[in-house]
């Protein structure tokens, strides 16, 4: 029988496996939301008295020698680390009270505490005061809010007393839409496995069928391009908030469609319009091969500007770590970038002066801000160093940054600064902070759930001069966003893509 080829019952083999791989993980996303995760391993046990009825006594010499109330003196090690795929921010943490974890050691007492960290992350001992929830009583270990990013850790000693080794220790707490949970514990002699053997067999299996079915298509290479494909050049200008997305839907295009060649470069909404409505003007062959990204939707002097629907950004206003504010109403924002609160003592913060760090003219990032969130524009530019004020006559200090990265690193660095950036650029970004508005927070998630309704998010705009061909770069390149691959990357970056249900309905409305 044609269907009973080799090519088709390796590749039949491969779809059953990578159908079951893909099984496991919508299991383990769904045990998993959002992939915050806190795990905590015992990584050492052991004792240092005298009298330990689970195993022979030690040898001791000075101090634990000497040091009354140590006969069954134990010490533990536990490693405490962000385990999942998102970085952990101190308010995740659910306690309601100060502390976030809470260790038990069970039928022990706690003697003292010692708290280790890995180099480069000397920042997570500042969290570590008593001030902070750090304290103990008995054999309750209370452990303050740390934020950590994707694969931080730090490490706890503690000295107890009055148990056998072994008792259960376990570390109790809650992780907004995350979970709290024990991982593999190592200890410092165990040489644990690269793989386990589960995903060894996996391995090898998927190893075996790719290679079989790679050999295959090497020798017998009679497939068509896959659909959509077109050959030739095309420039992606415009957002610098949606740069990255289009970067990496670009590369995976080229990767796809051999022959293609996808320039991304990324100057600002405004700019990339302006720039995509000049090569129509001067293109003698109908539409050029430009796209332009917008924050938004265009200005009206475009009409021979096509629109395109791609998806739904999220943005969010940034305040150096230095202010503790988490929130702000619409009212106070307006108010602050009106000139009106020139200090941050005004909205409970600390005395210190208010830095305005905002977007240029061209950004759509700053226009979003100021139609959906100010509903007029921002006061005039101030300073050019962020610092000082050039204008004497100014009511506070406002500069304006060419990008999001300038934008977060300068309010990350400045303390007082205020700023605005897309969403996921802000995440995890050290030195600052997302506030909320209204107390909404900035969450695609809860967007897609309809739970929320954030003011500072925004359509994104992909725009060709006129139709392009049917065949042509553009025209495929917009068809691949808009599909099954393209909108994975979109939701990977942390945006809602317009042809899903929800997104199609937001989208759709405008």
């Amino acid at each position: 029988m044609e269907w009973l080829s080799a090519e088709n019952v390796v590749a039949v083999g491969t779809a059953v496996i990578g159908v079951g791989a893909s099984a496991v993980m919508v299991r383990y996303e769904r045990r998993v939301p959002r992939r915050k995760r806190v795990g905590y391993r015992v990584q050492m046990d052991n004792p240092i008295g005298d009298d330990v009825r689970s195993g022979r006594a030690n040898v001791r010499l000075g101090l634990f020698e000497e040091a009354p109330g140590m006969s069954d003196a134990t010490l533990v090690l536990l490693r405490i680390e962000n385990d999942g795929s998102q970085s952990i921010a101190g308010d995740d943490y659910t306690s309601r009270e100060r502390h976030g974890l809470t260790a038990v050691f069970t039928d022990r007492t706690i003697r003292g505490v010692s708290v280790t960290q890995p180099p480069g992350t000397d920042h997570l001992m500042d969290h570590f005061t008593p001030a902070a929830g750090l304290s103990y009583a008995d054999g309750t270990l209370r452990i303050p809010r740390v934020p950590l990013n994707r694969g931080e850790h730090f490490k706890l000693l503690v000295l107890l007393s009055g148990g056998d080794v072994g008792c259960p220790i376990r570390i109790v707490g809650g992780i907004r839409d995350g979970e709290v949970r024990p991982n593999r514990s190592t200890t410092p002699d165990d040489q644990p496995p690269l793989f386990s053997r589960a995903a060894r067999l996996i391995t090898v299996l998927l190893t075996v069928c790719v290679v079989a079915l790679a050999l295959l298509v090497v020798l017998r290479d009679d497939s068509p391009p896959p659909v959509g494909c077109a050959q030739g050049t095309l420039t992606v200008t415009g957002s610098t908030a949606f740069e990255p997305v289009m970067r990496e839907l670009a590369e995976k295009y080229e990767q796809d469609c051999e022959g293609s060649a996808i320039t991304v470069d990324a100057h600002g909404s405004t700019a990339g319009v302006r720039e995509l409505d000049a090569a129509g003007r001067e293109s003698k062959n109908g539409s050029p091969a430009v796209v332009a990204l917008s924050d938004g939707p265009k200005p009206g002097d475009f009409p021979r500007l096509r629109e395109n629907r791609i998806a739904v950004s999220v943005f969010a206003l940034v305040v150096n770590d230095g202010i503790p504010v988490k929130n702000l109403s619409l009212t106070d924002v307006r108010r602050l970038y009106r000139g009106e609160i020139r200090n941050w003592k005004q909205l409970g913060g600390p005395d210190r002066p208010v830095l305005l760090v905002s977007r240029d003219a061209n950004s759509g990032t700053r226009q979003v801000f100021q139609r959906r969130v100010l509903g007029r524009g921002e006061i005039a530019n101030s300073s050019l160093d962020c610092v000082h004020k050039d204008d004497a006559t100014a009511p506070l200090v406002r500069c304006e940054l060419d990008s999001t990265e300038q934008v977060l690193n300068t309010v990350a660095q400045l303390p007082g600064a205020i700023g605005y950036s897309e969403l996921n650029s802000a995440g995890g970004h050290k030195g600052l902070h997302r506030i909320g508005l209204d107390g909404h927070t900035a969450s695609v998630e809860d967007l897609e759930r309809g739970t929320s309704d954030y003011p500072y998010r925004e359509i994104e705009y992909a725009y060709t001069y006129g139709q392009p061909p049917a065949d042509s770069l553009a025209s495929g390149f917009l068809s691949y966003i808009s599909r099954g691959s393209g909108q994975d990357v979109v939701r990977t970056h942390g945006h809602l893509p317009c042809g899903t249900p929800v997104g199609l309905k937001i989208c759709g409305a405008g």
